[in-house]
């Protein structure tokens, strides 16, 4: 299938786009630090969270396997499909720099969580997603060591990846 897609074209795009933006944080470093927030309204009577996102609210609330009706979104869900989303970008952007083809590409996160743990049933059942798989499934020409380059440097680069394999604290406070 030919396609109008011109990767060398994109590359040089790309390096010229962030060019100035790569030279001002080599330049000034603490330019780089990007705050991020994320507020959620709480709704206690419908047991949900609306999170407003650049792409319109997200409402959140409790998976089936927690006593909800499915018909909101699922916390757990939303950390894997962050994960997908970013490492999707990441991916999309290093192979692009590395001039690579992506003809189709897919991004998948696989997780399992313990209802026990997060309903109380069972004190010593954890409460959170336990090891998460990422699986990418690719149509392009690279040949494997690129590919492997390619997987090697989108893990490398994901801000979300990185965050859950080299987590950081949270802290809980009230204001």
């Amino acid at each position: 299938m030919e396609t109008d897609f011109d990767v060398a074209a994109a590359a040089a795009a790309l390096r010229d786009r962030q060019k100035s933006i790569k030279a001002g944080y080599r330049e000034d470093p603490a330019t780089a630090l990007t705050p991020s927030t994320a507020t959620a309204r709480v709704d206690q009577a419908g047991l949900t969270a609306t999170v407003g996102t650049w792409a319109g609210d997200v409402v959140a609330g409790l998976h089936p396997a927690a006593g909800g009706d499915g018909s909101q979104a699922c916390s757990g869900d939303i950390i894997l499909q962050a994960l997908v989303a970013c490492a999707g970008v990441t991916l999309s952007s290093v192979a692009t720099a590395l001039g690579v083809e992506l003809r189709s590409a897919t991004v998948t996160a696989n997780g399992t969580w313990d209802a026990r743990g997060t309903l109380g049933v069972d004190r010593d059942a954890p409460v959170g997603l336990g090891d998460i798989e990422l699986v990418f499934d690719l149509d392009t020409d690279a040949d494997d060591d690129k590919v492997a380059r390619l997987l090697e440097l989108t893990e490398r680069y994901c801000v979300v990846a990185q965050t859950l394999t080299q987590p950081t604290g949270v802290t809980l406070r009230r204001r």
